[in-house]
């Protein structure tokens, strides 16, 4: 049986790799969870799974569900740092990587140099600190497999292909809820059409961002750094149905494509159990049914931000940092109704024509560079209320 441990467990992710562990309790066994802010979810979770320890991003929540939860025996932490402790703890084997955001990445990189095996569904890690997780990783012995659907779908289709035969590989993107809204109309498009999702059910800031379409921009820099590939080797391209998830082409033009189901169970049963598959639980792929496989090409009327994530894949360093921070500042913004859906990418915009790309030693560097932009998309944001 394996140990694992889930940061944010309490999110869409985090709920579905415990259904997961659910329906293969005779394999894996939830030892460890870290939680935000919802604890009545997270207290639910503990008296199912009672597991060793979870931690609380808040002080006083973590005392308060102490009382909630005083005849369970579990340890209870908070903050950062409890954070931390989840995903370097001693008794699990496997960590599902599920914070959203930057704030994901100090657990992660935890669960790295912990050498555990790390099912990483937060993009934004590696994102701004590819180089080093990937370095941690090479020390430590951690193996990291994706998660998200479209990774996941490059992962699999490239196991068993020496990676000098890749041409090109392409992750798929729904489209988001404003795929056909006429472009004169995304301006009044408000949050709960937003957040409207038509194939997957996330948490709202990564919802957003599939309607930007940033969620595939950041894509393709994790891509770059879980595969190894150069930027001119990724691609994009809209496929409402969610069905083909990643398509690699080969350097004899033979093309490899992963579909599936639209369902995060799948890649995240596969993360936990790779090498192995075990039985499927959701219903069969049938293609028959679905009648028709559609693909388009990015307009970049409609999803402007993808130039500035084509961009920042290009030259690196501190710039797909800068982005990364612009962009959850912007869509917290957007989320807290001081901006118009339209507004985002006109934010984050002006916010990097303000950054001048630095070198990315550490830690240290991507954290100041974080906050700086935090600060200017900050000013650039009050500038326009």
């Amino acid at each position: 049986m394996k140990n694992v441990a889930i940061l944010g467990s309490t999110g869409a992710i985090g709920r579905n790799a415990l259904d997961v562990i659910i329906r293969n309790k005779t394999a894996f066994r939830a030892v460890a969870l870290a939680a935000g802010s919802n604890s009545r979810l997270l207290e639910e979770q503990v008296r199912a799974f009672r597991p060793e320890i979870v931690s609380l991003e808040r002080k006083e929540d973590a005392q308060a569900f102490r009382e909630k939860i005083k005849r369970i025996s579990v340890r209870v932490t908070y903050g950062p740092e409890g954070a931390e402790e989840i995903g370097g703890y001693g008794n699990s084997d496997i960590v599902v990587s599920a914070i959203t955001g930057i704030s994901g990445l100090r657990p992660t990189l935890a669960a790295v140099r912990a050498g555990k095996k790390v099912a990483l569904a937060n993009k934004e890690s590696m994102v701004v600190a590819g180089s080093v997780l990937r370095k941690e990783a090479r020390i430590s012995g951690a193996q990291i497999i994706p998660v998200d659907s479209e990774h996941s779908g490059v992962f699999q289709c490239l196991a068993k292909e020496d990676r000098r035969n890749i041409k090109t590989v392409t992750l798929t993107a729904s489209g988001g809820p404003f795929f056909k809204t006429p472009l004169h109309r995304l301006k009044t498009k408000t949050l709960e059409e937003a957040l409207a999702h038509p194939r997957w059910k996330m948490g709202k800031k990564v919802t957003v961002d599939s309607a930007t379409l940033m969620n595939k921009g950041l894509e393709l820099i994790e891509a770059k750094w879980l595969f190894d590939l150069d930027p001119g080797q990724l691609r994009i391209l809209i496929h409402p149905q969610s069905i083909v998830h990643a398509l690699v082409e080969m350097r004899d033009g033979s093309v490899l494509a992963q579909l599936s189901p639209t369902d995060m169970k799948i890649p995240i049963q596969y993360a936990l159990t790779y090498p192995e598959r075990r039985e499927a639980m959701v219903p069969s792929l049938d293609l028959g049914q679905v009648r028709s496989l559609e693909f388009y090409p990015v307009d970049e009327r409609r999803y402007p931000l993808i130039r500035l994530a084509y961009q920042a894949l290009e030259e690196g360093e501190s710039v797909p940092v800068a982005l990364n921070a612009a962009n959850e500042a912007a869509v917290a913004a957007f989320l807290a109704g001081k901006i118009h859906f339209s507004d985002i990418h006109k934010v984050i915009r002006r916010a990097m024509d303000g950054h001048r790309k630095n070198k990315i030693r550490g830690l240290e560097d991507i954290f100041a560079v974080d906050r700086q932009m935090r600060e200017r998309t900050i000013q650039t944001l009050q500038k326009r209320l």
